[in-house]
């Protein structure tokens, strides 16, 4: 949003007729679950006893790294109850898959102490919905939400708002910079902003956050990606010996590149499997078609396959198993980087020893970036096929440079530990000593 906040409150009231299509699209192409599109208007409120406190985690990358927090939150507060919203199918996923189960299943009071809904459209009616029928004691937005009627609303409520792992990009800070009193209206109404970097603290401040923090990134502090044991331990078999190649987390425009590599390689390394991660799992189906194309053996996960010998590029369209090719990949490339997408998180490969290659658009990602190639524990690499090509190549003959640059890698994630005791202690201190009971009538809601 870079209009002024008052024009955006009418768009958005005008626009609610069509966004109701627009949800019903959505459900079409698997980007909506039909049966919970209520929420999505803000209905569908079963508002636990006692405190509680709101978070919003956009899609996956937002949610694993908030993960850490949610458990430091309930590990210093026994009653507390959680209300954790995302904005996408994925992030929804990503957060029930790794969330223990017992924080999911109703406790004592017959609620869960953490329940996931679908933050609704940045309608006013909606959100005025959404937030009278919860009534949060506070509510955190994670890095860059900032939805401006949803803000205000919360503002006119007296809600206490923070805003954690807070980033801004120098192209949306001079988005931003074009309308200075719609920033300052809504990043000045934030009890609390922890930006991710010194560099998104600055420009937050220079945007109306005068008082904002850094005390580091959130999803430098992530556990690793898990991977389910038996699986790891088949392909492992599977795989013997090979050199595995990985594309993690890649958007459009990237696996072309990635399968035009593989083809220069494939002389030398004829046993080489390259796996390809697409970000949006739902492109499994494109990717697999685009390698075939290429006249490449492929086998898709999500369809059942497996990379058996006679398989040049495996298509890992499944959700959560990232952490298992990151422990199975000899190196990868991480995505976003070869095409102008600001570049997805190379710490989750750092913490699994994996040896990274980056393409030049990591604006995502500066700081951690900029501390992985300084130690040698990342390298960057030209968007083309050739210098991929050329990259890999050399890699995959000097196990002792991939092995130095493993462990510089590991040492670099691990830097940040303590961050997410940090963020929950600030974050309790802004809700209230007590809560009134919910209202008459409420229910859990069962997923």
């Amino acid at each position: 949003m870079t209009i002024p906040t008052s024009a955006w409150r009418l768009a958005t009231t005008l626009a609610a007729p069509l966004l109701r299509w627009h949800l019903g699209r959505r459900v079409r192409r698997g980007k909506e679950i039909a049966a919970r599109l209520a929420e999505r208007r803000g209905l569908g409120a079963a508002r636990p006893p006692g405190r509680l406190l709101w978070l919003h985690a956009a899609s996956v990358g937002e949610a694993i790294s908030v993960l850490p927090v949610l458990e430091a939150l309930l590990a210093r507060d026994a009653a507390l109850h959680l209300l954790v919203t995302t904005g996408t199918v994925t992030g929804a996923q990503a957060l029930l898959h790794r969330l223990p189960a017992a924080l999911a299943a109703p406790g004592e009071s017959g609620f869960p102490r953490v329940t996931h809904r679908f933050l609704p459209l940045d309608v006013p009616d909606w959100v005025a919905r959404f937030l009278d029928g919860w009534r949060p004691d506070a509510g955190v937005l994670v890095e860059s939400e900032l939805w401006p009627n949803l803000i205000a609303a919360a503002r006119a409520r007296r809600m206490p708002m923070a805003l954690v792992n807070a980033r801004i990009s120098p192209r949306s800070f001079a988005r931003w910079h074009r309308f200075p009193r719609s920033a300052a209206e809504i990043l000045g109404g934030f009890a609390l902003v922890l930006a991710r970097s010194e560099g998104d603290r600055a420009r937050l401040a220079a945007l109306g956050a005068a008082a904002a923090q850094c005390w580091g990134d959130l999803k430098a502090a992530a556990a690793p990606l898990p991977a389910d044991t038996a699986a790891l331990e088949r392909l492992r078999v599977l795989l013997g010996d090979r050199p595995v190649f990985l594309a993690a987390s890649t958007h459009p425009g990237e696996e072309a590149l990635v399968l035009a590599a593989h083809a220069r390689l494939a002389a030398d390394w004829p046993r080489l499997l390259t796996v390809l991660v697409p970000r949006h799992p739902d492109r499994g189906v494109a990717v697999a078609e685009l390698a075939a194309r290429q006249e490449l053996a492929v086998a898709r996960r999500a369809g059942g396959g497996a990379p058996g010998a006679d398989v040049a590029v495996y298509v890992a369209d499944t959700l959560g198993e990232l952490g298992l090719f990151y422990r199975l990949a000899t190196l990868a490339v991480v995505g976003g980087s070869l095409m102008p997408r600001g570049g997805q998180n190379p710490l989750e490969a750092a913490r699994l020893g994996c040896p990274i290659l980056l393409g030049p658009h990591t604006t995502n990602f500066e700081e951690p970036v900029a501390r992985l190639l300084a130690a040698g524990a990342a390298r960057l690499v030209a968007p083309q096929a050739v210098a991929l090509a050329e990259a890999v190549a050399g890699m995959l003959s000097d196990a002792g440079a991939r092995q130095a640059m493993a462990i510089a890698a590991a040492s670099i994630a691990a830097g940040q530990a303590g961050l997410p005791g940090m963020v929950a202690a600030a974050l309790l201190d802004l809700l209230p000593d007590g809560s009134g009971p919910p209202e008459e009538g409420a229910q859990p809601f069962a997923r």
